[in-house]
């Protein structure tokens, strides 16, 4: 028999689901807006173009969680555990505008095309991290490891990057013109070449 959770397109708006074991839930386009799940386990969950707009998600378990075109706008997922030897989540596409993810663990993930406008990622670790296309306009990237990161297409105008390790050649292009990104703070030694 199968024990998994399925809510295909339910609404869970406002709920108190904080510590549920939503593991292996299949929660595609599922309204969770605004619903307390700290704590929660959500791995291996399908939460694909799910409404977990601010949502409480801080410190729940999202290992091999499907995110791709969720929106996480507003969301909380201070000390959510992204990472670690069992994560494989993707990120791709989701809306994760004013998110807080400052110190998250985020290697190796997959946020490809996705909307980071004004989200905290400082102090995040970033690294392998594939942010190829996602828009970082204002996002504040202070402290945060973006060692090995593919950020090819990224849009970082505005972004807060000072004290940010970033990938190797960011930030050293000659061929940008001076004032391209007038508002990026750049780490110290990094920026485009005047």
């Amino acid at each position: 028999m199968d024990s998994r959770i399925g809510l295909n397109g339910g609404d869970l708006a406002g709920r108190d689901l904080s510590e549920a074991d939503l593991s292996e839930a299949y929660l595609h386009r599922a309204d969770l807006s605004e619903a307390n799940l700290r704590e929660a386990d959500l791995g291996r969950a399908n939460l694909q173009k799910a409404n977990l707009e601010r949502a409480n998600l801080s410190g729940a378990y999202l290992g091999r969680a499907n995110l791709v075109a969720a929106n996480l706008k507003g969301a909380n997922l201070k000390g959510a555990c992204l990472s670690g030897e069992d994560f494989d989540m993707t990120l791709s596409g989701a809306n994760l505008e004013r998110a807080d993810l400052s110190g998250a663990d985020l290697s190796g993930a997959e946020l490809s095309g996705a909307w980071l406008f004004r989200t905290d990622l400082s102090s995040a670790n970033l690294t392998g991290t594939d942010l190829g296309r996602a828009n970082l306009f204002r996002a504040n990237l202070s402290r945060a490891d973006l060692s090995s990161a593919y950020v090819s297409g990224a849009d970082l105008r505005n972004a807060n990057l000072e004290g940010a390790i970033l990938p190797e050649g960011i930030g050293k292009i000659e061929s940008w013109p001076a004032g391209v990104w007038p508002e990026t703070l750049w780490p110290e030694g990094y920026g485009p070449i005047s």
